[in-house]
């Protein structure tokens, strides 16, 4: 298997630290807000890759934190007078929801920052007893970049060009501009002891200290969005390299921002669609596959056009098994085209050409259909389904997919009546009531389609 390494910007090979299992620690998200689709976009990204490990039979440790006190979270936390956990819970709470919403695998272990301070504290106390980090007259304690001389590898950046890393305003007590927060010293908003005096740690020990606590000093795969390239990563590699004297993760994996505009969609910029938005309008299936077209190395502008034609892709998917009784418990799958699938994905998982492979089974599938070839039916529908589940598509019923979202002033159970309604007409021959009840529907997007003496309906595009 092959894997694009951003540390050294070449695919490799990629060959775990144990033998038939994985490390993987992934940067979660800051809890001050809702989550939008660029997020999913990374998260979904990471969620491809453990389906995927495990279908070939690998033990995956996933570690996914959350940051659950920052300057935003404070800052929103003033804003609405409520204490800082307050905002922190609801919406890491909220990103669950939306998370459970598109069917992400959970993480092994989902650390939070303030059950780990004990260990962060602990972490910048080793850099300052090695001489790495410094404070200055009870000041922010900062990390001295000029003790790492390595420190710029990830980014390809050289010292002494670079611009602040720090997510606060650069404090005249540093020794150089481009060193680093640890730990910032205040007793005026959410604080803990130590021997700095009371405050929080900054942004980048948190995700150090927690990969060591539940990975060790040395694990597999670090990953995140393209942003966190410069300064969050290059910044935990320079201290965790420092406290702990090891080689810290061995390849690192970065996603592609989701643009808008040309534009990396952030809030920031204020130019972004909330998961729930997109979810109210799509089913989470499409919103997968609309990534899974893409390689996740490369940026997609995002569109509802764009959104629509994945759509299109996916419901020619679904109609391919759509009247097929489907037994998960089937064992039986083509082994030559699972063979193939597993190939591509080896291939720093190229999910554009897994779906195309899904495509030629859904083409076989039909041919299937048309000369009655059940067993070869029922192989094909299995095999579809089974490399499905890897890449997070076609796991719903397909009738209930093609029913997703209906809207307007009719029902599921109006709809359900009104087809019983044209069953009975068609039996007793009134042949026009029952083009009516079609025509009536038609108009409400909603189409019939009869195979094999039962009637299904869908929401047209």
């Amino acid at each position: 298997m092959k894997i694009y390494n951003s540390q050294t910007g070449n695919k490799e090979d990629f060959k775990p630290l144990k033998k038939g299992e994985i490390s993987m620690y992934v940067c979660g998200m800051t809890v001050y807000d809702s989550c939008h689709i660029g997020h999913a976009r990374t998260v979904l990204s990471f969620d491809l890759m453990v389906r995927f490990f495990r279908f070939v039979g690998y033990k995956v440790n996933y570690v996914r934190n959350i940051t659950d006190v920052d300057d935003k979270i404070i800052n929103k936390a003033e804003k609405e007078k409520v204490p800082f956990n307050k905002i922190s819970e609801k919406y890491a709470q909220a990103m669950h929801d939306d998370f459970i919403s598109l069917n992400m695998l959970p993480p092994t272990v989902e650390p939070k920052v303030t059950d780990h301070m004990n260990e962060i504290i602990q972490m910048i106390e080793t850099l300052e007893d090695n001489g790495y980090a410094y404070s200055n007259n009870k000041s922010d304690v900062y990390f001295d970049i000029k003790k790492y001389p390595e420190y710029g590898n990830l980014s390809k950046r050289v010292q002494e060009d670079l611009d602040s890393g720090s997510r606060i305003k650069i404090d005249l007590k540093k020794n150089n501009p481009n060193d680093f927060v640890l730990w910032k010293v205040s007793d005026d908003e959410p604080s803990w002891d130590s021997r700095w005096g009371k405050g929080r740690p900054g942004w980048h020990i948190e995700c150090s200290a927690m990969s060591k606590k539940y990975l060790g000093d040395n694990f597999d795969i670090h990953g995140g969005g393209l942003d966190l390239k410069f300064p969050h990563h290059e910044n935990e590699i320079a201290q965790s390299k420092c406290a702990t004297d090891s080689g810290f993760a061995q390849y690192w994996v970065h996603v592609a921002p989701l643009n808008i505009d040309g534009k990396k969609m952030s809030k920031s910029l204020d130019n972004f669609h909330s998961i729930k938005d997109v979810l109210n309008k799509y089913h989470p299936e499409v919103i997968r596959i609309f990534f899974l077209l893409s390689h996740y190395r490369n940026p997609i502008n995002y569109s509802f056009d764009l959104i629509d034609e994945s759509k299109n892709i996916l419901d020619k998917l679904y109609e391919s098994i759509l009247n097929i009784d489907i037994d998960l418990d089937y064992k039986e799958i083509d082994n030559q085209i699972k063979t193939s699938f597993i190939e591509v994905m080896k291939d720093d998982f190229n999910t554009s050409q897994a779906v195309k492979i899904l495509q030629k089974i859904a083409q076989n599938l039909n041919s299937s259909r048309l000369n009655n070839m059940e067993k070869d039916m029922r192989i094909q529908a299995s095999t579809i389904v089974v490399l499905g589940e890897v890449m997070g598509i076609l796991q719903s019923n397909p009738e209930e997919y093609f029913q997703f979202d209906v809207n307007g002033d009719i029902s599921n159970s109006d709809i359900n009546k009104l087809i019983e309604e044209r069953n009975i007409a068609r039996s007793n021959k009134d042949f026009s009531k029952a083009d009516d009840i079609r025509e009536k529907l038609l108009l409400k997007d909603i189409i019939l389609e009869d195979k094999e003496g039962k009637t299904s309906w869908k929401k047209l595009s």
